[in-house]
């Protein structure tokens, strides 16, 4: 196999006697799972790069085929040509040489030359800017046509064309929102929101993020999810989506402070460790501090949030309470409150710790997100917003580095999921008596 994914022979080119079924095959599907392979995997900036480029020229290029004998592949119809495989192309760009199939086609009534190939003379950075603005935000039909437009002003793509590639990357989406889960079981999942203005006109919504961190260590995008409103409704339905494609129970869900997306996941996950985002909560408690008391009161703070063991996290906050109660009796409330789950993840490995208290990896995606659609007018709407997110989340990635699992660590995890599962049995038992065990993790527990 060649490594641009295309059977080659010993000329360096494709032919139906080597592997009859491939010319039946668009080579942009086969590029297509490169590019997830490398997404669902350590992530490279130079192979997502080359294997976009790849990607827009070889939709660029079937579209045109599809154009030119009127059938797309498996469609029949009256004959006015035929596919006869695929060459191999080359186009030099900054991230190297990108290799790819050039479909081959016979049986025109005139000699067939594609001229998208030729298009793609001289002009490597707009296509590279192009993949750029792909995984930013999605295409718009004047970014195909503008891509592929010669100097003398005349697109060489139709407008059918161009629409069956920005109708791809939509596809792009829906199956990111539908795959498959049960290959990654999920320890620690995380959950946040950002308003989005998904309509013109409208009113910013909610958009709700879903990553995880998986048994391996690798950190995965499990769902994006638009939703008319930040309740309990609405994030439950999010929750069970990740159920239904076969997301197992993790062993801790870190969310910020909303009530509804707190009772969702204690619904949809009730044996899981809740974890209170300890960054929305620092954020909250120093706005009821001075300024010029804060750095005192935060140092505090974290040594309840950070401690080495619940049960010194909770002399602690005794020793909180003692000192300010009088002084910022509003900032002790706001730190009593769901106190329980802020500590959550003090009951999980010591090196997993800091990795899994805070929402921050969402945070900083929201941000850039943010910025993308600030400075592009044309982002609004579900479609875009959508993908721009997913695209940013890929982009994000660069910097996502795997948590180290350590077997022995793993071990610990698996003790402590035994331990939940008698908790939430006997949490769901018919009282017997007087003295019911007492629980961390729920949000109405107040230490």
């Amino acid at each position: 196999m060649h490594p641009s994914g295309l059977n080659v022979g010993a000329f360096g080119f494709q032919t139906q006697e080597e592997h009859p079924m491939t010319a039946r095959v668009p080579a942009s599907d086969r590029t297509r799972k490169q590019i997830a392979d490398v997404l669902s995997g350590d992530f490279d900036k130079s192979a997502l790069l080359r294997n976009a480029v790849r990607l827009i020229i070889e939709e660029a290029l079937e579209a045109e085929v599809m154009d030119v004998l009127g059938r797309g592949y498996y469609e029949r119809g009256e004959p006015a040509g035929y596919r006869n495989g695929n060459r191999l192309g080359r186009l030099k760009t900054a991230e190297g040489v990108v290799e790819y199939a050039v479909p081959q086609v016979t049986g025109t009534a005139t000699p067939w030359a594609s001229e998208v190939k030729q298009a793609l003379s001289g002009r490597t950075e707009g296509l590279e800017r192009l993949v750029v603005e792909m995984y930013a935000r999605g295409l718009s039909m004047r970014d195909i046509e503008a891509a592929f437009t010669g100097a003398d002003g005349r697109c060489v793509l139709t407008k059918s064309a161009a629409s069956q590639v920005t109708e791809r990357l939509w596809e792009d989406y829906l199956a990111f929102a539908g795959r498959d889960l049960t290959q990654h079981p999920i320890l620690y999942l995380f959950l946040d929101g950002v308003a989005e203005r998904l309509h013109l006109g409208q009113p910013r919504e909610p958009v709700l993020a879903a990553w995880g961190i998986a048994a391996s260590g690798a950190k995965l995008l499990l769902g994006l999810y638009s939703a008319s409103k930040e309740d309990t409704a609405s994030a439950r339905e999010c929750l069970r989506d990740l159920k239904a494609r076969g997301m197992n129970e993790p062993i801790l869900i870190a969310t910020d402070g909303a009530p509804g997306l707190i009772r969702a996941v204690e619904e949809v996950f009730p044996q899981s460790l809740r974890q209170r985002c300890l960054a929305h909560k620092l954020r909250n408690l120093g706005a009821k501090v001075p300024e010029e008391r804060w750095r005192e009161v935060k140092a505090h703070a974290l040594a309840a949030y950070q401690a080495l063991s619940p049960l010194a996290a909770r002399a602690a906050a005794e020793e909180f309470r003692r000192r300010y109660a009088r002084e910022f009796p509003s900032a002790v409330a706001c730190f009593e409150d769901d106190f329980e789950a802020c500590i959550a993840h003090l009951r999980l490995p010591i090196a997993h710790r800091k990795a899994i208290r805070t929402t921050n990896l969402l945070e900083r995606l929201f941000g850039e997100e943010r910025r993308r659609t600030k400075t592009i007018p044309h982002a609004f709407g579900e479609r875009a917003v959508l993908k721009l997110m997913f695209a940013a989340l890929a982009r994000a990635s660069q910097s996502w580095r795997r948590l180290v699992i350590s077997e022995f660590e793993l071990k610990q995890i698996e003790e402590l999921k035994t331990e939940l599962h008698t908790e939430f049995r006997q949490r769901t038992a018919p009282v017997a008596s007087s003295t019911a065990p007492r629980l961390h993790f729920s949000s109405n527990n107040k230490t």
